[in-house]
């Protein structure tokens, strides 16, 4: 808590909502394991929600405690967990860099963290179903945290692996400090961000996200569900039931665009503001033909720029943009389905319904209850 982090905080406040609604009495204590091992007959607690150290794990199971860790990168295993689908969240950082028209993609994050290890995989699964490349620059937390006495080497290895860039590139970042990094090393190489370089970082840390120029667009990554879910198995355990045998994931709660990635890219400038209309205008019913007047170009040769440089048709492109900002819809509110599709561009719901389906392989309607953000409206509890 005394950190300040928002991922840190959210994890808490859903923890104390959950709590508020269960009618628990609850108290924020920085070193529980201390209290756990005190030695009083009594039970301190009854459940325990934390960042689970192999000490606090050790103390609870001795205390008979139920405890739940939200921390990723504890090395303690045998406990129930919550966590950030990772995974995910790289999966969703491709998929808004394509969608702005890179073709080439970097990744810097952690060396030995479980959650850069995730986001690299999902952000790789993406670009390599699509033919892309994508080079990655990891390092050790531990060197560029605390006295940073890794810190010349950090940015001797973050400066050779600019260089190995062919702009324009799309890179996404273990975290929104070490976008701001990047940006300075960019900077000093004389390279822009977004032209040259799109930068997306991760958990959505608004006062490190929102200034100094360009503000980042980063992946909020769900903390406050996490702490919710979190707190919804210790109600759980503390009444008996079984613990899970897997960690839960929480899905990215919405990716949230910035200027570090208000760009689209095409080696084409022709392709490239097409792109952009066809993006800026994706809550309009725009069609083919209102593209090409756009661009003042003919459709024939529009449609052929655009597969060489894009892959796919006009059309298509269309189809994609108007899914991905209903997928965006879903997910941020309650909105009934048929205000998403009008929203989307889509002529009524029925046709979103069908062409959702057909591109997703879902119907929206399970795409929205497996990801949708928001905290249930109230906690059962059974007696």
């Amino acid at each position: 808590m005394d950190w300040g982090f928002k991922r840190h905080l959210e994890t808490y406040a859903g923890c104390q909502r959950y709590a508020d609604e269960a009618g628990w009495d609850c108290i924020i204590h920085p070193a529980p394991d201390r209290v756990m091992r005190g030695g009083s007959k009594e039970r301190p607690f009854d459940g325990v929600l934390a960042r689970a150290t192999p000490e606090m794990a050790a103390a609870a199971r001795k205390a008979g405690i139920p405890l739940v860790n939200v921390w990723m990168n504890s090395p303690v295993e045998d406990v129930p967990s919550v966590y950030p689908d990772c995974r995910a969240s790289g999966a969703m950082a491709a998929e808004h860099l394509i969608a702005r028209g890179f073709r080439q993609f970097g990744y810097l994050g952690f060396l030995n963290d479980v959650d850069s290890r995730l986001q690299v995989q999902g952000f790789r699964e993406v670009t390599k179903r699509e033919g892309f490349p994508c080079s990655t620059y990891r390092f050790s937390r531990t060197s560029v945290e605390g006295r940073a006495r890794g810190w010349e080497k950090f940015v001797a290895g973050l400066d050779k692996w600019i260089d190995s860039w062919e702009p324009p590139l799309g890179v996404f970042v273990c975290n929104d400090l070490f976008c701001r990094y990047l940006i300075d090393a960019c900077r000093a190489k004389g390279l822009h961000v977004s032209q040259d370089v799109a930068i997306l970082g991760c958990s959505n840390e608004p006062t490190i996200c929102d200034a100094p120029p360009p503000s980042l667009t980063s992946i909020d990554l769900g903390f406050a569900q996490v702490g919710y879910s979190a707190a919804a198995i210790l109600d759980r355990l503390m009444r008996g039931h079984k613990a899970p045998a897997t960690p839960e994931l929480v899905p990215p709660a919405e990716l949230v665009p910035r200027q570090s990635t208000d760009v689209y890219a095409a080696d084409d400038p022709v392709v490239a503001r097409a792109l952009r209309f066809i993006a800026e205008s994706g809550h309009e019913r725009i069609e083919v033909k209102e593209v090409v007047s756009a661009v003042a170009t003919n459709r024939r040769s529009l449609e052929r720029k655009f597969r060489e440089s894009v892959g796919r048709s006009i059309g298509a492109e269309i189809t994609r943009l108007r899914i991905e900002r209903a997928k965006r819809r879903m997910v941020e509110t309650d909105a009934p389905m048929k205000d998403v599709a009008l929203d989307a561009g889509f002529r009524n719901a029925d046709h979103f319904y069908k062409v959702f389906a057909r591109v997703e392989g879902i119907p929206p309607t399970r795409y929205r209850d497996e990801r949708q953000k928001v905290f249930p409206q109230s906690s059962e509890n059974p007696e």
